[in-house]
């Protein structure tokens, strides 16, 4: 089911000084009708700036939905969802989109250069500064051993290159951006142990200084989190830090136990 997103045409260029997000009772649901299926029921949380915020749940739980608001894909039945205290429906779709960049696991590259891929949230950087990206992001040397380098055209998709590789370009145009709120869906699964040692090395550099909200799948980066949010069925079931959530019986706990089997790892 789809459902359309939608921008106010007459929407504020806000320049907001702060980088907190909220939601106030937010309700979301796709379709229409018979169709309609409610995602999200009656969620409110607070995110602080510069701080970071690990999403958990199942899928189909509404993780992906809450990214997709505060990045205003889509409108809220009810509630609000607030951006450095204002309404995300006060802003033009430029001055929201401004303050936040995206990385999902589906990475989406044009039909062009890896320059131009990478510069595409910020058009007027300098060479130097889109070198200084790829490099925090690790893909500096694997673009400089292409056929024309940065001029190397790619294809739709990135259908030239691997998975790894195309994630890594992905982060490089989100540090070029260098926006103060970070959406990450982090995708290490589907790459190989270097790769997904590459891709984490360039997450940290992306993600110094932010606010960061992450659809954490590692348990090492939810273990680190400022705040962990557990969602199910559309409603945020429990909050906190890794240490309060794990000593308590609920679906965090159990999350954790079954990650802790199948990746091998120890949990003090």
């Amino acid at each position: 089911m789809t459902k359309e997103s939608f921008i106010d045409a007459d929407g504020q260029q806000i320049e907001i000084a702060h980088y907190d997000i909220e939601f106030r009772n937010v309700d979301f649901s796709y379709g229409e009708g018979r169709e309609r299926r409610q995602v999200l029921h009656n969620v409110n949380l607070k995110i602080p700036e510069y701080s970071v915020t690990a999403i958990v749940g199942p899928s189909g739980s509404g993780k992906s939905t809450i990214c997709n608001l505060i990045a205003r894909f889509y409108d809220a039945d009810s509630g609000s969802v607030r951006v450095g205290g204002h309404d995300v429906k006060e802003f033009t779709c430029d001055s929201l989109l401004s303050n936040i960049s995206m990385v999902f696991q589906n990475v989406y590259l044009f039909h062009d250069t890896v320059r131009n891929n990478i510069c595409f949230g910020k058009p007027d950087a300098t060479e130097a500064e889109m070198v200084e990206a790829a490099k925090k992001a690790c893909c500096h040397d694997f673009i400089m051993a292409l056929p024309e380098g940065y001029d190397t055209v790619i294809g739709e998709g990135g259908g030239s290159l691997s998975g790894g590789e195309k994630q890594r370009i992905s982060i490089a145009r989100a540090i070029l951006k260098d926006a103060p709120i970070i959406i990450l869906d982090e995708a290490t699964a589907s790459v190989d142990p270097e790769n997904e040692h590459l891709i984490q090395a360039a997450i940290s550099e992306l993600t110094k200084g932010k606010t960061i909200v992450t659809i954490a799948h590692r348990l090492a980066t939810i273990e680190q989190a400022d705040q962990i949010l557990v969602v199910d069925d559309g409603q945020i079931i429990q909050k906190g830090t890794h240490k309060e959530l794990v000593a308590v019986p609920g679906k965090y706990k159990d999350f954790v136990d079954i990650r802790s089997q199948s990746e091998g790892w120890k949990i003090g």
